[in-house]
């Protein structure tokens, strides 16, 4: 089997789930020159189209107005994985868990009122979700202050690696390296792998399947 097949996330609801989680994603427009321009954004994941808010005017608002052809791509590193891990020496065995999704598609400017509205409260949500503010309306002025930028997805997949690539014992030795090291992560990725710290050690308590 192809590493590539093993890596792919099926799930369409893990992918909801992991854009949900994240803050940042980056956008991708094409420049007046035919270069790629890649800005960093926050976003929400709403109705299965990507939200962005953003000031009214510049370059990624004139390039998606040009060519409303847009890459968006979302990505997390969960552990870094030394070399040292796998061979005292080779370098080369360096590696990263990681979960990342790319979507290709058409971008707009929302210029309905209550798809923005709607757009906007989300972002709230997402960023603010104690609360502490009140909903946006459809009727305030501040509408016409900010623009909000949609990505329909024509083309959405995800990736991801956790161990689930390596056989059975071989993962397991893997995170007890990774319990060892104690990176700041080290705890969060071994939850997502599967594994719980137990009083009797480490044990894998799921088989994570995306």
């Amino acid at each position: 089997m192809q590493l590539v097949g093993i890596l792919q996330i099926k799930s369409p609801q893990k992918i909801k789930e992991f854009l949900n989680q994240e803050h940042v994603g980056r956008i991708s427009s094409i420049d007046e020159n035919g270069y790629p321009q890649i800005i960093p954004m926050n976003f929400v994941f709403l109705n299965d189209f990507v939200y962005m808010h953003s000031h009214i005017k510049g370059e990624k608002i004139d390039n998606i107005n040009r060519n409303c052809k847009v890459g968006f791509e979302v990505d997390r590193e969960l552990e870094f994985l030394p070399s040292y891990f796998e061979d005292p020496k080779d370098a080369s065995l360096a590696d990263t868990l990681y979960v990342s999704v790319v979507i290709k598609g058409t971008a707009s400017l929302v210029s309905n009122k209550e798809e923005k509205t709607l757009a906007l409260n989300g972002l709230m949500k997402k960023y603010q979700p104690e609360g502490g503010y009140d909903p946006i309306q459809s009727s305030m002025r501040v509408l016409d202050a900010v623009a909000v930028i949609k990505v329909i997805p024509e083309v959405l997949s995800g990736k991801y690696k956790i161990g689930q690539n390596m056989r059975p014992e071989s993962r397991v030795h893997l995170a007890q390296q990774i319990l060892k090291r104690n990176s700041p992560t080290a705890k969060e990725t071994l939850k997502i792998m599967g594994f719980e710290i137990t009083s009797s050690g480490l044990q894998m308590v799921d088989e994570p399947v995306w």
